[in-house]
């Protein structure tokens, strides 16, 4: 089974709607979302109301749960503070409702889906090294778990070591485990400003990290005429 996994759109309306064109031509079976639906960006409420419409499978990022209260944002970075204060009062009570319901993970019989990490996904914590990939190996009872937070596509597979892959493919082999962080959609992080998604076929063991162009300026355009502030709309033009 083919399916698509997605995350970290930060309310980017714009690459959200790139990315779902682009699914179009991966011939997937369903679609999956790591988390923070908003933050950062102008559009959260349609962003929400798309990833509804669509029922894709989504559990809850740390931007999700500060847009309704249900995480401190005291150690945001003023720029995600700003954004979560703001996004607050875009929201209707009906996506607040939708965001606050998101599970923290998800399984199916192939693979888990976390925003964060799986020893602590509450806490929002970063996989950034193999020491971090341990501790969510320690608790992963799947093959595969992906994982988004970082922006940074990376994948950490797990075989008679633990190594990280920067590479845009995963092959794994019998016997071994994968975390795959598939970047982000809205907000990347890794000095590429296209948006990111990764399809992974489940029989074959095997996926592909996708790169879309998409209207950088638009969303820019709307994330200043917004208020919000002018370093959001800088990093999804650097990619970083």
């Amino acid at each position: 089974m083919r399916v698509a996994v997605l995350g970290d759109i930060h309310a980017n309306l714009e690459a959200l709607e790139a990315v779902l064109k682009a699914l179009d031509e991966q011939e997937v079976e369903d679609c999956y979302c790591v988390g923070d639906i908003v933050g950062y960006g102008a559009d959260p409420g349609a962003c929400v109301d798309r990833v509804r419409e669509l029922g894709i499978v989504t559990v809850a990022g740390n931007h999700d749960h500060a847009a309704v209260e249900k995480t401190s944002i005291e150690l945001f970075n003023p720029e995600a503070r700003a954004a979560a204060l703001w996004t607050r009062e875009a929201l209707d009570d009906e996506q607040k409702t939708y965001l606050s319901d998101l599970v923290l993970t998800y399984e199916t019989d192939n693979f888990a889906v976390v925003h964060s990490t799986l020893h602590g996904p509450e806490m929002f914590n970063y996989v950034l090294n193999t020491f971090d990939a341990l501790l969510c190996f320690q608790h992963l009872t799947k093959p595969v778990c992906f994982i988004g937070h970082s922006h940074v596509p990376v994948s950490f597979v797990e075989s008679d070591r633990i190594y990280a892959d920067f590479g845009s493919t995963v092959q794994l082999q019998d016997g071994q485990r994968a975390l795959i962080n598939v970047g982000s959609v809205g907000q990347p992080r890794d000095q590429d400003p296209r948006a990111s998604f990764f399809v992974y076929d489940t029989e074959a063991k095997s996926g592909e990290l996708i790169r879309v162009e998409y209207e950088v300026e638009t969303a820019c355009g709307k994330i200043i005429d917004a208020g919000l502030p002018h370093m959001n709309a800088v990093r999804i033009q650097l990619g970083q």
